[in-house]
């Protein structure tokens, strides 16, 4: 884990203090400072609160003020409940707030969850965001988690949580398609093994990493994801293929399909160590019109 001097966190935390308090006034004129502000990584104990003024959960409550509750008091759909309940212990089973089955960790995430079965009735529930509404719900309570993950599931990532993942297939083709000129050993290599990029991109994706990085690097990228948007998450893909599958000498090791695939899945810890992968992800030449 990164240990940032307790100095410079304390003068982090007061310029986010300015930040928070007079937050319009600066999305209006500095944002440009807002995003190197969360490059370096938002402090822990205002992380709640900025991912809430980032992604717009919180002038979305003060609009649906009540809302929550209102769901949250609904009995909900008998299928949607039994799905959401067994994938509850799933969800971080070694933290301390998720551990016990029905503790209020596990129920906070229930309540969230089927609220949002209630709110977008038409998309029901999607394994992906359990884990999603679990990190959310360690940093702020149940009704700012709801109307956060809303945003993650309307405003961010649209359309990857529905039950045919057109969106989730369509960015794997963009992210394939980057690949090629971050990393064209990548490329090549995936294309002849004919391995489509919903195979290792898909849980990537839907769940924003947090079940991929190592926990310091997952909040990084977060930080990140709710000032830039998805282009975050398309970062990190390209980073993490570059360096796995990236030269002919960590191609030795990985020539099949299953091998690679394995590969994928027990990512090297050296890069996604936190300094690493958000110097790499910052730096990558992948732009927004790209």
């Amino acid at each position: 884990l990164e240990e940032v001097p307790l100095e410079v966190l304390r003068q982090r935390e007061s310029k986010w203090l300015d930040m928070l308090n007079n937050w319009d006034k600066w999305m209006a004129k500095k944002h440009k400072k807002i995003r190197l502000r969360c490059q370096k990584g938002i402090p822990p104990s205002l992380r709640g609160r900025a991912w809430q003024y980032l992604s717009g959960s919180k002038v979305k409550l003060e609009q649906n003020m009540g809302k929550f509750d209102e769901l949250d008091v609904l009995p909900g759909e008998p299928k949607w409940l039994d799905v959401i309940e067994r994938d509850l212990h799933r969800q971080f089973p070694f933290h301390e707030m998720f551990v016990s089955r029905g503790g209020h960790g596990q129920q906070d995430l229930f309540r969230v969850l089927k609220a949002y079965t209630l709110y977008r009735p038409e998309e029901g529930y999607c394994q992906a965001q359990a884990p999603i509404a679990a990190v959310l719900l360690m940093h702020m309570p149940a009704e700012q988690a709801f109307w956060c993950l809303v945003q993650i599931c309307e405003k961010y990532l649209p359309g990857y949580y529905s039950e045919k993942l057109e969106a989730i297939q369509l960015d794997g083709q963009i992210l394939f398609s980057l690949l090629h000129k971050v990393s064209p050993v990548a490329y090549k290599h995936l294309s002849k093994q004919k391995i489509d990029p919903i195979l290792y991109m898909t849980e990537w994706f839907m769940c924003a990493f947090s079940r991929t990085l190592p926990w310091s690097s997952v909040l990084r990228v977060w930080d990140m994801f709710f000032c830039e948007g998805v282009k975050i998450i398309f970062r990190v893909g390209l980073v993490l293929l570059k360096h796995t599958l990236g030269s002919s000498d960590k191609l030795k090791s990985c020539q099949g399909q299953y091998e690679t695939m394995e590969r994928l899945r027990a990512l090297s810890p050296k890069i996604m160590q936190e300094t690493f992968l958000v110097q790499e992800v910052i730096e990558l030449p992948v732009t927004e019109r790209q």
